[in-house]
């Protein structure tokens, strides 16, 4: 795949030194770019859409909205204190992620009243900010990189970014402009192809592909799973957001077991 994957184009580094050789030189805290990465990812993000919406209904948008927030705060801890990735720490965290980036969009909308075409600009502008801030400070925006704690939670805080906006700019698409969920869905797995062809044809640089698809694959996953969790009355197939989110809970931890056994999406670097 054009997405970034080890060697995948230039990658440059203005920093160089004492740092330098330490990000140089230390273990990689996120998994290689492979099919299977991108194939849990956008499994995670159907997961977060559909759990979010169930807690929310289950235990109310505060408490919920609480124990997201401690899960993810927890989980992120964890991946920190990993000396290096840990496809069970990894995962568990982007799920929580996934989660919390709706919930926060979701309060957003629903509690403080704005519209979705309001906060998809709100978020794309705070996705910009803080990826001009990491490449300002660092030198690049590569993946790769990720191998100092400065660097990790450049990338921990576009990662939220990226799944609040991708919840806003799914709703905005399904609901304010009337698509619906499948249809939505379909229009962001034709979106999502654009920086691969993109890659392949005219040269896009390697880590901008991956981050333009990286954003695409939130409201992509999650527009399916709505679809699939929504009464019928709503243009869902009506299947309840508890047995869809049981669902893909369930594929989601078997990836990882086998990510976990296979070292298929180990980082490059993981035998240094």
């Amino acid at each position: 795949m054009p997405y970034e994957s080890a060697g995948a184009g230039p990658v440059r580094h203005r920093r160089t030194g004492r740092s330098g050789l330490a990000a140089g030189g230390a273990l990689s805290k996120v998994p290689e770019v492979t099919a299977w990465f991108w194939l849990t990812k956008v499994l995670t993000t159907g997961m977060g859409e559909t759990t979010s919406d169930f807690l929310a209904r289950a235990l109310g948008p505060v408490v919920a909205g609480g124990l997201g927030l401690i899960g993810l705060v927890a989980l992120l801890v964890a991946q920190f204190r990993a000396p290096r990735y840990s496809p069970w720490i990894y995962w568990s965290a982007i799920v929580m992620v996934s989660v919390f980036g709706t919930m926060a969009a979701d309060v957003v909308h629903v509690v403080a009243g704005v519209p979705y075409a309001v906060s998809t600009m709100a978020f794309s502008l705070i996705l910009a900010a803080v990826l001009t801030a990491w490449y300002a400070g660092e030198g690049t925006l590569s993946i790769h990189s990720v191998r100092t704690p400065r660097r990790e939670a450049f990338y921990w805080a576009t990662v939220l970014t990226t799944f609040a906006l991708g919840t806003a700019a799914g709703d905005l698409t399904a609901g304010s402009l009337h698509l619906g969920y499948f249809s939505s869905g379909v229009v962001f797995a034709v979106l999502i192809a654009v920086p691969a062809l993109a890659g392949r044809f005219l040269g896009l640089n390697a880590v901008a592909a991956f981050w333009w698809a990286y954003i695409l694959t939130r409201p992509l996953g999650a527009s399916f799973a709505d679809w699939m969790g929504v009464p019928l009355h709503r243009g869902g197939l009506g299947w309840g957001t508890g047995p869809v989110s049981l669902v893909l809970t369930v594929l989601i931890a078997a990836l990882v077991g086998f990510l976990a056994v296979s070292h298929r999406d180990l980082p490059a670097n993981a035998g240094a």
